[in-house]
């Protein structure tokens, strides 16, 4: 990743900090573009290059994910299967995320004392998962109309969603990355019966 590339994920991260920390201080409706640009420490234009609304600082995914993660499943060694290219890639996009489980937790709060964001949160991981759905038809070869490439990236969501949860309903949990892994080992496995 360049330069910039970096100074920019780490300016979208602060301002999503300090979006969180704010609304799970105050309440959404108490807390303006302006106190986040303020608490991040930039001038509200800059916010407004990242983010439409407060509401997508809180939700919104990075609108880049679902391309790095794409050319991840590209990159991926060609002897590799889809699964293992998909699974290589979002353990190279979640590096970020794993490193602050606090940070992680917080949205958790945030979201559930405010399910009106939820529906937010939920269509924006759209576009990515379409993104997904192409580096997985471009890896094998298929339509991305076709079952497989929709039904990988579908399967791939629901695991790193029960990843995600693990890691921030867990006591004392394992790594995020170590979760993931676990997900994705039972998906190539076919999901056996644990019995």
């Amino acid at each position: 990743m360049s330069l910039r590339d970096r100074k920019k994920r780490q300016t979208r991260s602060a301002l999503v900090r300090a979006a969180l920390e704010l609304v799970h201080e105050r309440g959404v409706d108490h807390v303006t573009v302006e106190d986040i640009a303020r608490r991040a420490d930039v001038a509200p234009r800059t916010f407004f290059n990242y983010f439409a609304t407060k509401e997508d600082a809180l939700v919104g995914p990075d609108p880049e994910s679902g391309a790095r993660i794409r050319a991840g499943i590209a990159d991926a060694p060609a002897h590799l299967g889809a699964v293992e290219a998909l699974r290589l890639a979002l353990q190279a996009e979640i590096t970020e995320l794993a490193s602050d489980h606090k940070l992680w937790t917080l949205h958790i709060a945030v979201l559930e004392r405010h399910p009106e964001l939820m529906a937010k949160a939920f269509a924006g991981g759209a576009e990515a998962e379409r993104q997904i759905v192409a580096g997985i038809a471009e890896r094998t070869g298929q339509a991305v109309t076709d079952t497989y490439p929709l039904l990988l990236a579908a399967a791939a969501g629901a695991a790193f969603r029960v990843a995600l949860t693990r890691w921030s309903t867990l006591p004392e949990p394992p790594a995020l990355g170590e979760l993931l892994d676990e997900s994705f080992h039972l998906l190539a496995t076919g999901l056996p019966d644990p019995r």
